[in-house]
């Protein structure tokens, strides 16, 4: 189907790009280790992800294919590929044209996402404090410290990054691949939209949960890990709510 999308998805070559898109590297607190092994269109795929999932492609924002093509420095068939992927994890809309855009979250989609949210990573979190060992707690604390810092300082790109970095290294103890996956795939869905209020508000609107979670990993208590994460998602996804609202 995404062949007939985008049967050629090439420019003339006396016809610029009349949107051409910066897209910087994206925001690391934990490169994957043999990464640059990776195959050209996984590594397209990634650095994509992480533009649209800390919200350097801002939702609603428009880009040609062949201005993502020259962004990225990459040939036309990864990015191609990297833009299907992304469509079908509905991080991407085809906008025709040869254009694509990041979604734009209506506030009546941030119920369905708290629902499976809190459905995911309460569980996810639940399997995770009965698994995880206590240098992994030590470690998600001095990333949580970061995470303070990033507050503190209005450090938005900080934030978002380390924010992320803790749920998914959290989520990764569960043994749950299943579970993780499709929680990670959600915080593709509102991501971009937490860049944006983070930029209308600040960072310190959105105070987290994590030292409750934390508590109850180095108790071993399920019961208070999943209630934390509970806590935290509700808390986040009502400011997202919140910030998607006009103001008047």
């Amino acid at each position: 189907m995404f062949s007939s999308v985008f049967p050629s998805c090439k420019l003339p070559e006396n016809e610029k790009d009349p949107s051409p898109v910066n897209v910087p590297n994206p925001p690391s607190v934990s490169p994957v280790e043999g990464a640059a092994k990776l195959p050209a269109h996984e590594q397209v795929y990634q650095r994509l992800r992480a533009q649209i999932l800390f919200g350097e492609l801002a939702p609603g924002q428009a880009v040609t294919i062949q201005g993502l093509v020259e962004a990225l420095d990459s040939g036309m068939t990864p990015v191609r590929e990297a833009i299907r992927r992304l469509i079908s994890d509905g991080a991407l809309v085809f906008q025709g044209n040869r254009r694509v855009s990041v979604p734009e979250l209506r506030a009546e989609d941030v119920d369905e996402l708290i629902f499976a949210r809190k459905t995911m990573e309460c569980e996810l979190a639940r399997r995770a404090a009965t698994r995880i060992p206590a240098s992994a707690v030590d470690a998600l604390e001095a990333l949580d410290l970061q995470l303070d810092v990033a507050i503190a300082s209005g450090d938005v790109a900080g934030y978002l990054a380390l924010n992320y970095e803790f749920h998914s290294r959290l989520n990764t103890h569960a043994d749950a691949p299943i579970l993780a996956d499709l929680a990670d795939r959600l915080w593709l869905r509102f991501g971009p939209s937490l860049r944006v209020v983070c930029g209308r508000f600040g960072t310190q609107s959105f105070p987290d949960r994590h030292k409750d979670i934390l508590e109850g990993l180095r108790k071993k208590d399920a019961d208070l890990v999943a209630l934390a994460m509970e806590r935290d998602v509700l808390q986040g996804m009502e400011q997202v709510r919140a910030g998607l609202t006009p103001i008047n």
